[in-house]
């Protein structure tokens, strides 16, 4: 997502994928200064690759974390962004009850659903 909560990269994985591993394809290629993330992308190699890029990886620590981060909260609540984003495309029936049997279909939808979303 960018900074007014628009989609900049939708990467389609099965349900038993963790989120974690395509962190890094979601980010390559595209230009940024901070990257928002939940507990889920916690991840050493995510922090290394946001910041080998000369970025700020806002990512709270899992709770088991031996080494804990220090996070930026205020910057945290600009997540919200992401998760508004995601309650406006599933108003869209065939995105939140997933309908669609191939993951092309599926996705184009969610592709269609995000225009409709950014042309408000």
């Amino acid at each position: 997502m960018n900074g007014l909560g628009l989609p900049v990269r939708l990467i389609l994985t099965p349900g038993q994928a963790a989120d974690v591993s395509q962190a890094k394809t979601l980010i390559e290629g595209i230009p940024f200064e901070v990257v928002i993330g939940d507990k889920g992308y916690d991840s050493k190699d995510v922090v290394a690759a946001v910041e080998g890029r000369g970025g700020e990886a806002v990512i709270p620590s899992r709770a088991n974390a031996a080494a804990p981060r220090q996070t930026d909260w205020s910057r945290y609540k600009d997540r919200n962004l992401v998760e508004r984003f995601w309650s406006k495309a599933k108003q869209y029936r065939r995105v939140a009850t997933r309908f669609e049997k191939k993951a092309q279909n599926f996705l184009a939808f969610v592709h269609a659903a995000s225009i409709m979303i950014m042309l408000r």
